[in-house]
């Protein structure tokens, strides 16, 4: 069981050759009051959480501005990272060297949150070393970053019936359940940045895969697996039915081998559609409140063999 369970998991490990110099499109909600804290919310493809803080603290029930934060220093938008394995560039420029640069941009400064279209920006770039001078990750920014380093968990593809879909088979496909709900508390006695916590105040945010569109890399048309498909704690497959007679929809029947396609295999691209909801207060379950949506971008290669039965 263990090594059938294995081989039906595929890790995305290029979404971010994939989502390099896409911006992603911030959405926000009203920043809440929780007891005698201030919450502002984020949600954009890049991960959702949210910042809390004591904002009773000579500010009354208003966090102070980003500009107010900074006290007369440099706002300082970038930071440089490692570029991610599996990425293969040509040699860069003499004296330079190739950095995934991550920027924040559309910022408001005069806003508690960076306003509704801060996001941020990949992209991968030769830099030089004075041009690395230009993002030092200075410690006094770290807490602006905060709004922007909650990611999703990296979207874990599975395949069914087999590994390696077969021509004229049906392929059904899912995310991991681990991978397509996620479940944040906020206020609680363990926070660091909720200095205040009272019993009966607190903060949970979700978020939850609502949609996922898939791409199949064979020509045609890209198609949704809807809410519902993609139930939590399962992945939507009936192992003791064979594949054509399955309840979910989120499948895809190949016509044609990979063999003929860049190093045998289909291109497939997935949006992950996620939905970020919030509620605050006692220990107990509320109504939902919408914070945004966001859209994930990923890619993998899989492999189609010409084969008719199953098997294997």
């Amino acid at each position: 069981m263990r090594n059938r369970v294995a081989r039906g998991f595929i890790a995305l490990s290029t979404v971010l050759a994939l989502m390099v110099s896409l911006p992603a499109p911030t959405a926000t909600a009203s920043t809440i009051h929780l007891g005698d804290g201030v919450c502002s919310m984020y949600a954009n493809s890049n991960g959702f959480g949210a910042y809390c803080s004591a904002g009773q603290v000579s500010w009354g029930n208003n966090p102070p501005t980003w500009r107010q934060t900074l006290g007369g220093r440099p706002f300082i938008p970038c930071r440089d990272f490692p570029v991610p394995g599996g990425i293969e560039l040509a040699e860069p420029p003499p004296g330079k060297e190739w950095v995934l640069r991550l920027t924040i941009v559309d910022y408001q400064l005069d806003t508690n949150d960076g306003g509704d279209d801060a996001h941020l920006e990949r992209a991968i770039v030769p830099v030089s070393a004075e041009e690395r001078r230009q993002c030092l990750p200075e410690s006094y920014m770290d807490q602006f970053w905060t709004f922007f380093d909650e990611a999703y968990p990296d979207p874990v593809l599975l395949v069914k019936p087999t590994y390696t879909p077969r021509v004229n088979v049906p392929a059904y496909f899912a995310l991991a359940p681990e991978t397509s709900y996620v479940l944040k508390n906020y206020g609680s006695v363990e926070s660091r940045n909720f200095a205040n916590y009272k019993p009966g105040t607190r903060l949970t945010m979700r978020a939850m895969v609502t949609r996922l569109t898939v791409d199949p890399g064979d020509g045609t048309k890209p198609f949704d697996c809807l809410e519902g498909t993609l139930p939590i704690g399962s992945d939507g497959y009936e192992e003791t039915q064979d594949p054509f007679h399955q309840a979910s929809t989120c499948s895809h029947v190949y016509k044609r081998s990979s063999a003929k396609q860049p190093e045998g295999m289909y291109t497939v691209k997935l949006t992950i559609h996620w939905r970020v909801d919030y509620w605050r207060g006692p220990d107990r379950l509320q109504d939902w409140t919408k914070v945004g949506e966001a859209d994930v971008h990923a890619v993998q290669r899989l492999p189609v063999q010409e084969v008719q039965a199953i098997g294997g």
